[in-house]
């Protein structure tokens, strides 16, 4: 299933107003959570979990019916750009959401 223009410019919207908060940030590094709700299913969750930065915590919360799974990673963070980068490419996975 492909996302429609609605929801691309959905999602672009969303990474701008994400963007202008982070440029707002006086001094980087900063701790960042990710937070992304992955679809269980297709290898998702793994796929997610594998564009996160290797080093900080990550944890996985499903839903009561499985169908979902809430992945969190909290990771130091050296730049707004790269944190744009992990959250375009992990959104542009078909079903999954960033909180």
């Amino acid at each position: 299933q492909t996302m429609t223009e609605v929801e691309k410019s959905k999602m672009q919207e969303s990474i701008e107003r994400l963007r202008n908060r982070l440029l707002e940030t006086p001094s980087w590094p900063i701790d960042y959570m990710f937070k992304f709700i992955v679809p269980n299913n297709g290898g998702k969750v793994n796929t997610v979990r594998g564009m996160l930065p290797e080093e900080g915590k990550t944890t996985f919360n499903h839903s009561k019916d499985l169908r979902y799974v809430a992945v969190t990673h909290v990771a130091r963070m050296a730049s707004a750009d790269h944190i744009i980068e992990i959250t375009t490419k992990a959104t542009s996975v078909d079903g999954v959401i960033s909180l």
